[in-house]
């Protein structure tokens, strides 16, 4: 995926009077602005003159004193947290001035998050699941600042660095974006890139013991069973502790990743039909499948392990290879598949054809989509505007990418024929031990809070083992499902209460369905599942995404 160094996109056209805005900034800069909560320095200390509101500079440049800001990362796994300590996070805070002070939550995100919503004071940065309740809870409580307005005040510069199209995406009913995305890609950035696409969803088996047992079909719930009832019986124990059959993404109060969107996947589960929204919940297909995982459960092939564990133990378990099958997103175990392959190469784990539909039809796997993973925005606040605004800019800037993503020049890579190339011992360390790369180098994506893979793809290494192999596996099942996105009611809207409410009780619902003791059990939880989200006012939500859907399908031009 090539993209031209330093190339510019242009200024997005918001949909409020910016131009008015741009125009009271400049006046504002042809004297002085205050910074705000700048330790010490006082407002006469932190003047602006004119050509920092220049939009063909970048503006970050304009003040690199010392300054840090307190970064909240709502993800209680995300272990990152000790900037300053390795040679990228140095570099950066030398070029820029920048140091960031991590808050992770020790337990519940939503209960750390929504403490912090209700002091109605949140750190500087903000980074989140664009699909969070507290998303829309922050924005409407006016506890986060427009991004927009950010930019024609402090740094116009903003506009080239930043994808119009994203910009519109999450452009809100007010006018304002208060939040820019990472891992996004619009449907232009799939047609242009999307031939190298891969996807994150796999079905893998430890290598060693799926082909000791002959590399059985996996594919229909009959060979399903058998594989796992194999394992079970040829290899009880791991290293003294009990094999686990079959692991997947944690249970949560409102689900399971794996048994939900990435199962309905490879069985090839339409997202619509005939231009409606498909309820994929009630396929029949899809309950075939998790009948079969419930009578896997009967045979006591599902452990008990799978609806408790939280992802630290289930890392802490792959390290250890005691997972023969996973439906797992791979990029979640790149480390402990590191430790894997440096132990034993043969005891890592490969994508293989997992559950299938009756047709045996290929899966249809997720790619990047538009609303990309996470969203960052700026509390209201924030110690410096001017300096949080031009530091965001610096990260999603081309220059930036390649500095969080390459490191320091000459350092952690060298130039060759244009090209910033990791230099070897670097890129060994990488391929072999991650932890370790990122205690000592800090690159390639150990700081994501705004990766834009489809530029940090151009000085990507060529994949080695054992990523190659998964990574391959996805390719040309991987598409853009972009208008599917941001389709769910959040907040107290009427629709928002209804939607919570049905999502806690499948979240209740689902564990039940895997440990039901037969199939007429089974069904009759799943019938009241369906009876009770119709009693609770399924029909409104699915009236309100139906709506969105089309809204999605008009801003992406979709016909």
């Amino acid at each position: 995926m090539q993209r031209q160094a330093g190339s510019k996109r242009p200024t997005v056209a918001w949909r409020k009077p910016a131009i008015a805005a741009l125009m009271a900034g400049l006046l504002t800069f042809t004297t002085a602005c205050s910074y705000f909560g700048g330790g010490s320095n006082s407002a006469s200390e932190n003047t602006t003159p004119v050509k920092q509101a220049s939009a063909d500079e970048p503006g970050w440049k304009v003040d690199t004193a010392p300054i840090t800001f307190d970064w909240y990362m709502n993800f209680s796994w995300y272990t990152g947290t000790d900037w300053g300590k390795d040679i990228t996070s140095q570099y950066v805070t030398k070029k820029t001035g920048v140091s960031i002070n991590f808050i992770v939550p020790a337990g519940n995100e939503n209960e750390k998050l929504n403490t912090m919503i209700a002091s109605g004071k949140l750190p500087d940065f903000i980074t989140i699941g664009w699909g969070e309740d507290a998303v829309k809870k922050m924005i409407e409580g006016k506890l986060v600042l427009p991004l927009n307005e950010l930019a024609d005040q402090y740094d116009p510069y903003f506009l080239k660095v930043t994808d119009p199209a994203k910009l519109s995406w999450y452009t809100q009913p007010d006018g304002n974006v208060y939040g820019y995305p990472n891992a996004s890609s619009s449907p232009a950035d799939f047609a242009k890139y999307g031939a190298d696409y891969v996807s994150n969803q796999v079905f893998v088996v430890r290598k060693d013991m799926y082909e000791a047992l002959g590399k059985p079909d996996m594919r229909t719930p009959e060979g399903f069973l058998k594989a796992l009832e194999m394992a079970k019986e040829k290899y009880p124990q791991v290293n003294g502790q009990p094999l686990i059959p079959l692991g997947l993404h944690e249970f949560t109060e409102n689900g399971n990743y794996s048994l939900e969107g990435y199962l309905q996947n490879f069985l090839n589960i339409p997202m619509e039909q005939n231009g409606k929204l498909y309820d994929r919940l009630t396929d029949p297909e899809y309950l075939r499948w998790l009948k079969t995982l419930r009578q896997a459960n009967q045979e006591g092939l599902l452990a008990k392990d799978i609806f408790i564990d939280k992802r630290a133990q289930m890392e802490e378990k792959i390290s250890q290879g005691r997972y023969f099958a996973m439906l797992y997103q791979r990029s979640d175990f790149s480390a402990q598949q590191n430790a894997l392959y440096a132990h034993d190469p043969n005891s890592v784990y490969i994508a293989v054809d997992g559950p299938a539909d009756a047709k045996l039809d290929a899966p249809v796997l997720n790619g990047p989509s538009i609303s990309g993973w996470t969203l960052t925005l700026i509390s209201k606040n924030v110690k410096d505007k001017a300096r949080a605004i031009r530091f965001l800019e610096y990260i999603i800037s081309e220059e930036g990418q390649r500095d969080l993503y390459m490191g320091e020049p000459g350092v952690t890579y060298d130039m060759v024929n244009d090209k910033p190339v990791f230099k070897p011992e670097v890129l060994k360390l990488l391929n072999s031990d991650r932890s370790a790369f990122d205690a000592k180098y800090g690159a390639s994506h150990k700081y994501w809070m705004e990766m834009d893979t489809n530029i940090t793809d151009q000085w990507k290494p060529e994949s080695v083992e054992p990523f190659k192999q998964m990574e391959d596996w996805t390719k040309g099942k991987t598409v853009s499902r972009s208008e599917f996105d941001q389709l769910n009611p959040t907040g107290n809207s009427p629709e928002g209460i209804i939607n919570t409410k049905i999502s806690q009780l499948w979240g209740k619902t689902l564990p039940q369905l895997l440990l039901a003791s037969s199939d007429s059990q089974f069904d009759q939880l799943f019938q009241d599942y369906l009876s009770k989200r119709d009693q609770y006012g399924l029909a409104k939500v699915q009236a309100y995404q139906q709506a969105e859907y089309e809204k999605n399908k008009e801003k992406l031009n979709i016909q």
